[in-house]
């Protein structure tokens, strides 16, 4: 097994982009970035220093429910190449620990999962976690302010 770090939703990104209301039904708010603590769930880097950025509630679940944390999140304001690397993304790298949760099938947390972890041990622990067949994916949040980063998923081995 393998693990993949996925971008945030295609479809609700390109939709805030071009204007739509983000998970609170509000629009987007404009910002300018000063390059740091600003990670783009898109291309998961950074957005650049003198970059316009977007400032929006996100949602990262299918459907509202319990256990569907809402949060802010930053997208550069133009269009980036969406994250397709391979390994530990860029905005996984400038905190020294996240929080990674786990979930199953039906988007619930399942207890006993959630921990604090080391950035050099984030990958580690994600296959650790989803190596149980009840985990359907793992996300990251920031362990200082909890917000959604990316979530990890299982691939299998080519």
């Amino acid at each position: 097994m393998t693990i993949r770090f996925t971008t945030y939703d295609p479809a609700f990104v390109s939709r805030v982009r071009h204007g739509g209301p983000d998970a609170y039904d509000q629009p987007a708010e404009a910002a300018v970035s000063n390059g740091q603590g600003t990670p783009c769930r898109c291309c998961l880097h950074d957005v650049p220093a003198g970059a316009d950025m977007l400032i929006l509630a996100a949602c990262p679940f299918p459907a509202l429910q319990p256990y569907a944390e809402t949060g802010p999140i930053f997208l550069c304001a133009d269009d980036c190449a969406a994250w397709q690397g391979v390994g530990l993304p860029p905005i996984l790298t400038t905190s020294p620990d996240y929080l990674l949760k786990a979930y199953d099938t039906g988007h619930r947390i399942i207890y006993g999962t959630g921990q604090i972890t080391p950035k050099a041990d984030v990958a580690a622990n994600s296959a650790r976690l989803l190596a149980d067949p009840k985990v359907a994916f793992v996300d990251v949040r920031s362990a200082r302010n909890n917000c959604f980063q990316t979530r990890i998923v299982r691939t299998e081995s080519e």
